[in-house]
């Protein structure tokens, strides 16, 4: 049984959150990105990433914690889902943390305006919340 999980740390609205290492492929500098008309509000575009064309979600937007200000701390974080590759803007990445699972509890019913099936888990550590993105919510048509 694993006893730790890796994530990335970043954080939205001074909130911390996490996401699965095992399902992030970089992190990037915000860079131009593309607007494609006829999309979903929290689509911003597209990017060129190394040759291949990614499409971005403001992450704020999707989880209704409102629009993403950039700064020079903002970056896109780069996630793999069911061979789909996703940039997630985000206002700054943090480090890798290692969670003792004995930390991470189920989400509560309600997260206070966070649709609650985007989160997976929170967990406490180092008098820090983490809350704990499920991607297949996040990345999920519905919105």
């Amino acid at each position: 049984m694993e006893v730790f999980s890796k994530v990335i740390a970043f954080t939205l609205n001074e909130q911390d959150y996490g996401i699965d290492i095992q399902q992030i492929s970089s992190i990037v500098r915000v860079q131009e990105i593309t607007t494609v008309p006829g999309v979903s509000r929290f689509i911003k575009g597209v990017i060129n990433l190394r040759g291949s064309i990614t499409p971005i979600i403001d992450l704020k937007e999707r989880l209704l914690l409102g629009k993403t200000s950039t700064s020079s701390d903002s970056r896109i974080i780069i996630v793999e889902n069911n061979e789909r590759q996703v940039g997630l803007i985000v206002d700054k990445a943090k480090d890798v943390i290692d969670l003792d699972t004995s930390v991470i509890e189920p989400a509560p019913e309600s997260m206070f305006g966070i649709n609650d099936t985007f989160i997976k888990g929170v967990a406490k550590t180092n008098g820090k919340i983490f809350l704990l993105l499920d991607l297949v919510q996040v990345l999920g048509e519905e919105g």
